[in-house]
């Protein structure tokens, strides 16, 4: 059985085995999140080892208030992303070699095949949004979290969140229709 979060958190900021143990739970969700953002491959990798970096070199100022340790990691993970591209002159779209060889992990040749030019397009649109709906449908569809989950990472209200959402998918339907790809 594993050990609750709470206490992992707490012994965390002493001991870097359960820092190591939060990693494990966490890394694959935060890397997932920052390459939807950028993109690119090697600017994920770095940019999630920063991310817990940061959480580690922290660990002692953090307390539990009422949102999971993941908010926490995500929002490190917004602001690193944030400054990534505030660093950037030119917008990066996401290559599609870099979506097939993370998609190929959890699905056959066949099946890639198939959706290779509905996830370009896709991402295409996504890449035009806002960053803030990005990260909506990252969080939404990428990691699965609830609107309370987003709400909690996002710093926003639970009917805040199902706006954005109604919004979002408004605005990324438009955007695929002048696509050509309703």
């Amino acid at each position: 059985m594993s050990e609750p979060e709470e206490q992992l958190i707490e012994r965390a900021k002493h001991d870097a085995d359960a820092f190591g143990l939060l990693y494990e739970r966490y890394v694959d969700r935060i890397y997932n999140y920052i390459f939807y953002r950028t993109g690119d491959s090697h600017e994920a990798e770095d940019l999630t080892a920063r991310v817990f970096y940061r959480a580690l070199g922290h660990m002692d100022e953090y307390r539990q208030r009422g949102a999971p340790f993941a908010a926490w990691l995500y929002r490190i993970a917004h602001n690193l992303v944030a400054n990534w591209h505030r660093d950037r002159s030119r917008r990066r779209d996401v290559r599609l070699d870099d979506v097939m060889a993370l998609a190929e992990k959890r699905d056959g040749p066949e099946r890639l095949a198939e959706q290779g030019e509905e996830a370009r397009v896709l991402l295409g649109a996504m890449s035009q949004l806002p960053a803030e709906r990005q990260q909506l449908l990252i969080l939404k569809f990428v990691d699965g979290m609830s609107n309370a989950e987003i709400a909690q990472v996002m710093g926003r209200s639970e009917g805040a969140i199902k706006s954005l959402y109604h919004r979002t998918l408004i605005a990324l339907r438009e955007e695929l229709k002048t696509r050509g790809a309703a």
